[in-house]
């Protein structure tokens, strides 16, 4: 049985690059949410006129991987104090969010964000809102860094985020 978590954190395709390298993650797919206008495009969310954020959507088994590990992760790979930016992507799509799926996702996520913010010197300003609507990304933004690993953009800033998701939990594995 798989469970189903939902995350923006900049550009969908370093967020996704980090969570696939997770162990028990089914799936991750890029897309859109959080947003007043159905079915949008790349274009329209780089417009910023939708209201949507770039997230993916991740499909994991929570007998292997924890709510709380995903959380660890995504907050491990982006900053969660800059609004509406992570490095050089700017605007409203690039938010930092969390869209949960229950009441347990939303207890869960609020709680780890409580905790961020005694950790940092500024606010954390992660949205925590119920995903209402999850719009898939064209096609080409699936697997983008796994398709494209030679890529500038990937190399800046994917790559580092998958190493350090790959170092976290070979440490944490050690550990145990």
């Amino acid at each position: 049985m798989t469970d189903r978590a939902t995350f923006g954190g900049g550009c969908f395709w370093c967020t996704e690059a980090a969570m696939q390298v997770l162990e028990g993650v089914e799936s991750v797919t890029s897309g859109y949410a959080g947003g007043h206008v159905d079915d949008p495009t790349y274009e329209a969310v780089c417009s910023g006129e939708t209201g949507h954020a770039e997230v993916v959507q991740v499909e994991f088994d929570p007998g292997v991987l924890s709510y709380d590990e995903l959380l660890e992760t995504f907050f491990g790979t982006h900053d969660p104090t800059q609004r509406n930016r992570q490095g050089p992507d700017v605007g409203t799509q690039y938010r930092s969010i969390v869209l949960y799926h229950d009441e347990e996702q939303r207890t869960t996520a609020a709680a780890y964000i409580d905790a961020l913010d005694e950790e940092y010197d500024d606010d954390v300003v992660t949205e925590l809102e119920p995903l209402e609507q999850f719009w898939p990304a064209e096609e080409y933004h699936q697997d983008y860094f796994e398709k494209n690993p030679s890529d500038a953009y990937c190399q800046r800033h994917a790559q580092p985020k998958v190493e350090k998701v790959r170092q976290r939990f070979e440490t944490k594995a050690e550990g145990t």
